[in-house]
């Protein structure tokens, strides 16, 4: 499992952490596999683009995971 650190954020939007990670090679890949449903956090498919990602939660995709810290 992956980490992602905020560095004093208190969120990072859910497309902007998927293109940041390499995970989708652009912000308009990101917004696609998000909307067909292929992204989880905490265990739950999240169809928000623009979800903010705050600390302590799980992301997956593809297989993958990332905790943010």
């Amino acid at each position: 499992m992956e980490q992602f650190a905020l560095e004093g954020h208190e969120f990072i939007e859910l497309t902007s952490l998927l293109k940041v990670t390499g995970w989708c090679g652009s912000g308009g890949v990101a917004k696609c596999v998000i909307a067909d449903g292929q992204v989880r956090v905490d265990g739950q498919v999240e169809l928000r683009k623009r979800c903010k990602i705050r600390q302590g939660q799980l992301v997956e995709f593809e297989g993958r995971k990332i905790r943010i810290v």
